[in-house]
């Protein structure tokens, strides 16, 4: 970041917050911490920040979820699901194809198989709780 650079409101609070935890972890006493606020509140560029949170650890990077992997079983439906999908979003073109409508009206139906097919994906890969011990 460079130090000369004039600092958004954002930036301030992004780092306020940095000092609080750090104050509510114990890492900084109460007067460190007031002392620290005022300087960030006070502070203009990116250079008036840094030492303020020099000493701090960086805060950990948020966990992002991941999606559940596909069972070989799960995977298999959705392979039929898609290939059902594709038979008969052939069949709608080559009757729309060989029909005297000039306009494509299997759009609509090709569009809820679309959604039907991504539906079956993401509700296959959603993260499921962890099954609760017997004792």
């Amino acid at each position: 970041m460079n130090e000369n650079i004039r600092i958004s409101d954002a930036e301030r609070e992004t780092v306020a917050v940095r000092i609080r935890d750090a104050a509510a972890e114990g890492r900084l006493t109460l007067d460190e911490a007031d002392e620290r606020q005022r300087a960030i509140y006070e502070a203009r560029v990116a250079g008036d920040l840094e030492p303020l949170v020099a000493d701090l650890p960086e805060p950990p990077a948020p966990a992002v979820p991941r999606r559940a992997a596909l069972t070989p079983q799960a995977r298999r439906r959705l392979m039929i699901h898609a290939a059902i999908g594709a038979a008969f979003t052939l069949l709608l073109v080559v009757r729309w194809v060989a029909g005297p409508v000039p306009f494509f009206w299997p759009a609509g139906p090709l569009f809820w198989i679309v959604v039907s097919v991504a539906g079956h994906y993401l509700w296959s890969t959603r993260r499921r709780p962890a099954p609760a011990r017997q004792r």
